[in-house]
C-alpha cells in the first residue's frame, strides 16, 4: 500500500490552511448571540448542510464503511430514520425552541421545569461532548493519519488535529463553524461519490455485478461469520438478505424490534435534544428557514447508503483477503493485522489507498479530515456555549456580552485539552469504536428524551418529576456502564444495548409520571409557552395558506417522506 504523493500532500496542506483562514474570516464575535448562534442569521441551505456535515463525522465515515464490510447494512436505519425524526422535530419542537430564544437545550428544560434539570442535563451534555463526540473524532483522525504518516507520534497527530479544529472555532464562534461546514460537506459528498465510482470501476460492473459476486462469496463461505455462528447469531444467506434493513430477532447488530423502538429513541435525542446538532437550527434567521434547513438535512441523509455504506460492501468483495500487514496496525490483543477481515475499521483508509489516483487521494483525505474537523469544531462550540450560558452566566450575571464571548473562548481551549487527553482511553473502554459510541448514547439519552417528550406533550409533568427521573435514570445508566466494565451482572451485560435503552426509557417515564402525579401541578400560565396545544396547529394552518407549495414545510415534509418510503421499500 503506497503512501501519499507530493501532490496529495500539497492538496491536503492547501486545504487545511485555506479552511482555517476562511473560518477566521467568517467570525462573528461582537456579541454573545453572534458568537454562540451566528447572530441568528443562517439561511436554510446553510442550516441543512451544516446539520449534515456535523452529523457525518470521521467516526461515522469509518464506522459506516466498516459496517458495510461486515454486512451490517441495516446501519442505514439510523440514517433514513433521521428523516422521520427531523420532520417530527420541525413540526413540534423547533417552533418552541426558536420562539423562546434559548441558547441551549438545558436552558429550555429550565424554562419548562426548573434550574435543577438544566444543570443536570448541561453537565451530562458537556461530558458527552468531550468523551463521545470530540474524543471519538480525534481518535479516528489519529488512526487514519497514523497510517498516512507512520513515523509521526500519535500524540502529535491528536494535538495537531485538535489545534486545527480550534484555530477557527475559538476566535470565530458558530458562524465560522457553520460556514466552514458548508465547504467541508460539499467536499465530503464529492469525495464519497468518487470513492464509490472507483470502487465500482475496480469491480468491473454495476449494482448487479456487486450482488452476484456477493452471492458467490456467501455460497463459497468466503465471508468469515465464525463468531456470529458460534453465538447463534443471524447470518445472511444471500445478497438480498445482506441489503435487507429488517433483520430477525437474533441479529447481533440491530434486530427488528430495535428498529421499531431503539432507533427512534436514540435518533430523537441526537436530532431534537443534542446541543451540538440543535444549535445549528437555533442559528436560523426565522422558523421557516429552520424548518427548511432541517428537511434539507434529512434529504441529504438518503444517498448515504450508496456513497458511504456500499463502498464497504465493495471492499468486502475486492479486498477481503488483502494482505495489509505492512500497515503495522495492532489489534486489541496486541497482534498485528494480517488482512482486512481482522480489522474492519481500516476499511475506509484501505479503499482510499487501493483505489484513488494521485491528487484525488489527497482531495478525499482532505475530505476525511474535513469531517473530523467539522465534528470537533461543532462539539467545541456547543460545549463552550453550555459552559458559558448555563454556568458562567448564571454564576456571574453581571458579565457583559463580550466578557461572555471571552469566557466561551477559554472554555473551548480547556475542552481541546480535555478531549485530547481522553483519546488514549477510548480503546481501554471498548474494543469497538462504534460499540463505544452507541453504548454511551444508549445509556445517557433515555432519561433526557423522557423529560423532553413529557414536558412538551403533558401539562401535568412537574419539575420534581423531571429532576428525579433524570437522577434515577442517570444512576441506572451508570450502573449499566459499571456492570460492563466490572462484570457485575452477566445477565444484564448480555442484553442488547438497544434493549437496555428501552428499559431505561420506560423506567424514566414511569418515575416521571408517578412523581408528577404525587406533587403539585405546575402553574399553567408559566408553562403555556413550552407545551404543545392543538390551537397552534390550527393557527399555523392559516398562516401556511398564504405560502406557495414549495415554501410550505408540510408539503415538503410529505414529499420527503414519500422519497424515504420509496428508498426504504427498495431495501426492505
Amino acid at each position: 500500500m503506497e503512501g501519499l504523493s507530493t501532490i496529495d500532500l500539497v492538496v491536503i496542506a492547501f486545504y487545511l490552511i485555506g479552511i482555517v483562514i476562511y473560518g477566521i474570516s467568517k467570525s462573528k464575535r461582537d456579541s454573545s448571540e453572534d458568537y454562540f448562534l451566528g447572530g441568528r442569521t443562517m439561511t436554510w441551505p446553510i442550516v441543512g448542510i451544516a446539520l449534515f456535515s456535523a452529523n457525518i463525522s470521521s467516526s461515522t465515515l469509518v464506522g459506516l464503511a466498516s459496517d458495510g464490510f461486515q454486512t451490517n447494512i441495516n446501519v442505514f436505519n439510523y440514517e433514513w430514520f433521521a428523516v422521520v425524526i427531523l420532520i417530527f422535530f420541525s413540526i413540534f419542537f423547533l417552533p418552541f425552541y426558536l420562539k423562546s430564544k434559548v441558547y441551549t437545550m438545558p436552558e429550555f428544560l429550565e424554562r419548562r421545569y426548573d434550574r435543577r434539570s438544566r444543570y443536570y442535563f448541561s453537565f451530562v451534555t458537556i461530558i458527552g461532548n468531550v468523551m463521545v463526540d470530540t474524543a471519538a473524532s480525534l481518535y479516528v483522525g489519529s488512526i487514519v493519519l497514523k497510517l498516512l504518516f507512520p513515523e509521526t507520534s500519535s500524540t502529535v497527530i491528536i494535538i495537531g488535529l485538535a489545534i486545527a479544529a480550534a484555530a477557527y472555532t475559538i476566535p470565530g464562534g458558530l458562524n465560522s463553524v457553520i460556514q466552514t461546514e458548508v465547504i467541508q460537506a460539499v467536499l465530503l459528498i464529492i469525495g464519497s461519490c468518487l470513492l464509490t465510482y472507483f470502487a465500482f470501476q475496480e469491480l468491473g460492473g454495476g449494482w448487479e455485478a456487486m450482488m452476484d459476486k456477493l452471492n458467490v462469496m456467501l455460497d463459497n463461505g468466503d465471508v468469515n461469520f465464525k463468531d456470529r455462528a458460534a453465538n447463534g447469531k443471524y447470518i445472511p444467506a444471500n445478497s438480498d438478505e445482506v441489503f435487507s434493513l429488517v433483520r430477525p430477532i437474533n441479529d447481533e447488530f440491530m434486530p427488528w424490534w430495535g428498529l421499531l423502538t431503539g432507533v427512534p429513541l436514540l435518533g430523537f435525542y441526537f436530532w431534537a435534544n443534542n446541543q451540538f446538532m440543535v444549535q445549528r437550527v437555533l442559528g436560523a434567521k426565522d422558523l421557516n428557514h429552520g424548518r427548511w434547513g432541517a428537511l434539507f438535512a434529512g434529504l441529504l441523509k438518503l444517498p448515504v447508503i450508496f456513497i458511504m455504506i456500499v463502498p464497504g460492501v465493495l471492499a468486502l468483495i475486492l479486498f477481503n483477503t488483502l494482505d495489509i500487514s505492512n500497515l503495522n496496525y495492532p489489534l486489541p490483543n496486541g497482534e498485528m493485522c494480517a488482512n482486512l477481515a481482522d480489522c474492519p475499521n481500516l476499511t475506509y483508509p484501505v479503499l482510499l489507498f487501493q483505489l484513488l489516483p494521485t491528487g484525488i487521494l489527497g482531495l478525499v483525505v482532505a475530505g476525511l479530515l474535513a469531517a473530523m474537523m467539522s465534528s470537533v469544531s461543532a462539539t467545541f462550540n456547543s460545549a463552550s456555549t453550555l459552559i458559558t450560558m448555563d454556568f458562567v452566566k448564571q454564576l456571574r450575571p453581571e458579565m457583559t456580552s463580550k466578557q461572555l464571548v471571552r469566557a466561551g473562548q477559554i472554555a473551548t481551549l480547556v475542552l481541546v485539552i480535555l478531549a485530547s487527553l481522553w483519546v488514549p482511553f477510548i480503546e481501554k473502554v471498548s474494543d469497538s469504536l462504534w460499540g463505544y459510541l452507541q453504548a454511551v448514547i444508549a445509556f445517557t439519552c433515555p432519561p433526557v428524551v423522557s423529560a423532553f417528550l413529557l414536558g412538551m406533550f403533558w401539562k401535568r409533568a412537574t419539575s420534581s418529576g423531571a429532576f428525579i427521573s433524570l437522577l434515577i435514570g442517570g444512576a441506572i445508566a451508570l450502573f449499566m456502564v459499571l456492570s460492563m466494565v466490572f462484570e457485575i451482572s452477566p445477565e444484564l451485560n448480555e442484553l442488547h444495548f438497544l434493549m437496555k435503552a428501552n428499559i431505561l426509557f420506560v423506567i424514566s417515564v414511569f418515575v416521571h409520571v408517578v412523581i408528577s402525579l404525587a406533587t403539585k401541578a405546575p402553574d399553567m400560565s408559566q408553562i403555556a409557552d413550552y407545551t404543545y396545544k392543538k390551537s397552534l396547529f390550527t393557527e399555523e394552518t392559516e398562516e401556511l395558506k398564504s405560502l406557495p407549495w414549495y415554501k410550505n414545510y408540510r408539503i415538503l415534509s410529505i414529499i420527503l417522506l414519500i422519497l424515504t418510503a420509496l428508498l426504504v421499500g427498495w431495501f426492505w
